[in-house]
């Protein structure tokens, strides 16, 4: 009898050693650091185990079965100015690395660009200088108001998006107007400022009609546009660059009963947007397009100038079903601290604004050169992605590159945003790639001090001491 019992309990202990042997490996977690000090700039660190014990410190929480939003991209404008510094300032070879360094997995891996549709206050002509336009500048004749349209100004611009496109395929484009026409404006006929002429019912028509030609004319370009908001910064008007006033009443009523169904006649894909301006008093706008052009609005596109990411969460409860999209923020000399403005950017924009819904984060120029410019009447110190010197064509990635990379090189469009804790003066945001079958996350240290967390995700734990104001992203295969 005692010789059975022995045998049983050994039998019973090989089976719990061979349990443990052919136990699942613990996760083995990549990690790219940035510090604010700038002695790591997206930086790949050593791999790291995740460990059955839990550790006496802040613990960040993930939890891969609670999903939110899926992600479309993340990127930045190539405006008129940036494809002006692309194409006449760098040599063939420089543009090349340049755009595989951006928009390939060997570098930030962007998925996103805006366009202006015609001018904006970063539009030059080919020798640099400034240059307001729209596709249709001269007015046809009453049978073909639009006879004159044409995207020639933009050549240069479809120049640099089809390169793009050739480093990523998969890229996806957003098109956003500064004015319409100024013939189809009220008053004087101007492309700085106004608002379109509402006493004349055809001009909601010809509007609608310019968009289509738009679209078709950059879907045969091989530019097809995902998406499209009616109107940058509708709230706002100046006589210093191309700008057009267009209230939430009418941006509803342009889109319900004009461009909507244009583009639903025409056969396009692309998604309108609304507002297209700050987080801040942005819900009544928002909720006014909305409510009356639900049919033809996927959502809603917000800035950064004023007001915080949290603002867009009372769109979103109110409207479950529509898109929170983000598309413009710009840095510049009035903030030249990398520290401080990493620490903003990852807080606010690369984190903040997902963790708010946000399917997109799109920064405002991918390039400028060493003056902030060329310029078209706008901001004369502002900072983009990357600096193009016009002197010496030397490239220098600014913090902006940094920030958009530590989303843009791990998390892909398709790629769902999940649940993740946050910490005092530590911002995150987790996201599952179910297609490669990874878990990505990204954690901000906002303070002046050293901070010490760990990682939970099915009890398996990962210990990590971030330095101030500094970023980093895991990812760990699943």
């Amino acid at each position: 009898m005692m010789k059975r019992l022995v045998f049983l309990l050994l039998i019973i202990l090989c089976f719990f050693l061979l349990l443990d042997r052919f136990k699942e490996p613990p996760p083995l977690a990549n990690s790219w650091l940035t510090t604010g000090d700038e002695q790591h700039l997206l930086e790949k660190q050593p791999a790291k185990l995740f460990q059955d014990e839990k550790q006496d410190v802040p613990t960040i929480y993930i939890d891969q079965h609670k999903t939110y939003q899926q992600m479309e991209g993340f990127g930045a404008a190539v405006t008129g100015s940036s494809a002006y510094l692309l194409e006449h300032k760098l040599t063939t070879k420089e543009r090349d690395m340049l755009l595989q360094d951006l928009f390939t997995d060997s570098g930030i891996h962007l998925s996103y660009l805006r366009h202006t549709i015609g001018a904006s206050d970063y539009s030059v002509d080919d020798t640099g200088n400034p240059s307001s336009y729209t596709y249709a500048d001269q007015q046809g004749p009453a049978e073909d108001p639009l006879q004159h349209f044409s995207t020639a100004p933009d050549q240069t611009v479809m120049n640099m998006l089809k390169l793009a496109k050739i480093s990523n395929p998969e890229l996806r484009l957003m098109g956003t107007p500064w004015t319409a026409p100024p013939w189809l404006k009220y008053g004087e006929h101007t492309f700085n400022g106004s608002y379109l002429n509402y006493t004349e019912q055809r001009t909601y028509e010809i509007y609608a009609d310019y968009f289509i030609r738009y679209l078709k004319a950059y879907q045969a370009e091989g530019l097809a546009i995902d998406l499209l908001s009616v109107q940058n910064e509708p709230q706002f008007e100046t006589a210093a660059y191309p700008s057009m006033s267009m209230g939430a009443a009418e941006q509803q009523y342009f889109i319900q009963n004009f461009l909507g169904p244009a583009i639903k006649d025409a056969g396009l894909d692309t998604a309108i947007l609304a507002y297209d301006h700050n987080w801040e008093n942005s819900k009544d706008y928002a909720e006014t397009v909305l409510n009356g052009a639900l049919d033809y609005t996927a959502g809603t596109a917000y800035h950064c100038y004023a007001g915080n990411p949290g603002d867009t969460e009372e769109i979103h409860l109110l409207h479950p079903d529509k898109g929170i999209y983000f598309t413009e923020c710009s840095g510049g000399a009035w903030s030249e601290d990398f520290g401080d403005n990493l620490s903003w950017l990852m807080d606010q924009v690369i984190i903040g604004t997902t963790r708010n819904w946000a399917k997109t984060v799109l920064l405002w120029n991918l390039a400028l050169d060493e003056t902030g410019g060329p310029t078209n009447g706008g901001c004369t110190n502002c900072r983009g992605v990357v600096t193009i010197d016009s002197q010496t064509s030397s490239i220098k990635k600014n913090v902006e590159y940094y920030a958009l990379g530590h989303i843009s090189k791990f998390v892909q469009p398709g790629a769902v945003r999940i649940s993740s804790t946050e910490l005092p003066h530590l911002s995150t945001a987790a996201f599952w790639d179910q297609k490669e079958e990874k878990i990505i996350m990204l954690a901000a240290n906002t303070s002046d001090s050293t901070q010490t967390f760990q990682m939970a995700e099915e009890n398996q734990y990962l210990q990590y001491t971030l330095a101030p104001q500094s970023a980093i992203t895991f990812v760990w295969d699943k």
